[in-house]
């Protein structure tokens, strides 16, 4: 029986607001959102093809698969707009504020007649200008709503899968 074990917890990413972070962030997002532009275009390009081969042999079904593109390019330009909101807000950001830019894992070492509770205490990195200049222990997990993060990646904003009949 093994007097110990390796766990995987998060850790929370802080930085410092500087004019170098604002400006990497605000490329983040530009890039971002041009990613978004570029895949509605492909999505137009290859549905233009696609709806138009299938008007031939099948109109309602062409109909319902150009819906299905609307819908999806719809998604794409909500995302966008949620980017561009998110950017803005971004260039309004108090230099010297701390903004949470993610979580990422660490592993833990958890022995015999260790407190869990303390092995499990939240953990926090906090950067300036890519440079860690604080670790912080906090009380108790983490947990990070995704409105707080400011990252330009939106997870519901995937590549959309056509279905062929």
């Amino acid at each position: 029986m093994p007097d110990s074990v390796t766990i995987k917890r998060d850790v929370i990413l802080r930085a410092v607001v500087t004019s170098g972070l604002k400006e990497q962030l605000d490329d983040e997002f530009s890039e971002a959102i041009e990613q978004i532009d570029q895949r509605i275009t492909q999505l137009d390009i290859g549905a233009r093809q696609y709806v138009t081969e299938l008007q031939r042999t099948d109109i309602q079904q062409a109909m319902a698969v150009r819906q299905q593109i609307e819908t999806e390019k719809r998604r794409y330009r909500q995302g966008k707009d949620e980017l561009i909101q998110r950017q803005r807000q971004v260039a309004e950001l108090e230099e010297g504020t701390e903004i949470i830019r993610g979580t990422i894992e660490s592993w833990v070492d958890v022995a015999v007649g260790d407190n869990i509770q303390t092995a499990l205490r939240g953990v926090e990195i906090l950067v300036s200008d890519d440079e860690v200049i604080e670790i912080r222990e906090t009380e108790g997990g983490i947990a990070v709503e995704p409105s707080q993060e400011v990252s330009p990646e939106l997870a519901d904003v995937q590549t959309p899968t056509i279905e062929r009949p």
